[in-house]
């Protein structure tokens, strides 16, 4: 759900990403709300869509994009404590589930990847996602559109965090910060109980493109500036079919959609406006990186 205003002042970029975390008591998204200054990026990305028609299947624009594709290089950096599967280590299978599930729920959205390089670092404080911007710094490859993917033993209760797109220097603490952390348990084959089909990628990923949660600013407001995805009041646990947090609004909760906290028997879609938002916000703040 969202709201447009065309009237949009100009924008400074947000605070260090290093305050953009926040640490959840049980597994979930670690990725915080985004700041005031983010929402603003986004409504304005959000009055550019409405105003060149990229939401009317109709329009020239939105015809032109829906044959577009996009390919982003990928890196996947694997941290445990030691070699062990209990430790934070992942077989080559998994790798390799898990990136056809990235590949899988991204691919009708008008995104490929290619996965340009794997590495396995031992390091008992990395693993349990102790001194983050040492390990980028040590790890992290390519430019600002190479997604970078970190799997560790544990993330402080998460299933996993990311970070959203903006404007960054080359080289900057901000630059270091960006990408994904994964508990490794989330991978096809891990044991994160109704959570290891692969999808917590999917789910921090969509916010590496920008996306916020479904859930975002509850039953008023701005919601999650996407036209089509119904407002929520909040995240949604396992998989309540009928399920209507705001029954004042219009659509059920979108309990299938790869940004609520489903269990990942339920996630099937991310939903057209957010294919769209996706791709404005890559092509804003990442594509030419």
């Amino acid at each position: 759900m969202r709201f447009i205003s065309l009237a949009i002042a100009a924008l400074t970029a947000p605070s260090a990403f290093a305050a953009t975390l926040a640490v959840r008591p049980t597994f979930g998204c670690g990725t915080r709300d985004p700041t005031a200054a983010q929402l603003k990026i986004t409504e304005k990305l959000a009055a550019f869509e409405e105003a060149s028609g990229l939401n009317n299947p109709s329009s020239f624009m939105a015809r032109q994009a829906v044959n577009q594709s996009t390919n982003v290089d990928v890196y996947f950096h694997v941290v445990a404590a030691s070699t062990a599967l209990s430790d934070g280590y992942l077989t080559s299978k998994m790798v390799a589930d898990q990136f056809k599930v990235l590949e899988d729920t991204f691919a009708p959205h008008g995104f490929t990847f290619t996965l340009k390089g794997t590495d396995f670092t031992i390091n008992t404080s990395w693993a349990a996602d102790g001194d983050e911007l040492a390990m980028k710094k040590a790890l992290r490859k390519g430019t600002y559109r190479s997604l970078n993917i970190y799997f560790t033993k544990t993330l402080g209760g998460n299933f996993g965090y990311c970070y959203f797109p903006t404007t960054v220097a080359a080289g900057s603490d901000d630059f270091y910060y960006d990408g994904c952390s994964i508990l490794f348990t989330t991978v096809p084959g891990g044991s994160a109980t109704n959570y290891n089909l692969g999808y917590t990628v999917t789910h921090e990923v969509g916010h590496w493109f920008g996306l916020y949660h479904t859930f975002q600013g509850g039953c008023t407001g701005s919601g999650d500036f996407v036209s089509d995805t119904p407002a929520q009041s909040s995240s949604t646990s396992g998989c309540p079919t009928g399920r209507d947090s705001c029954p004042s609004q219009a659509g059920l909760d979108p309990i299938h959609n790869f940004m609520d906290y489903s269990y990942d028997t339920c996630y099937t879609e991310f939903t057209g406006g957010q294919k769209t938002r996706m791709n404005t916000s890559f092509n804003q703040y990442r594509a030419n990186k």
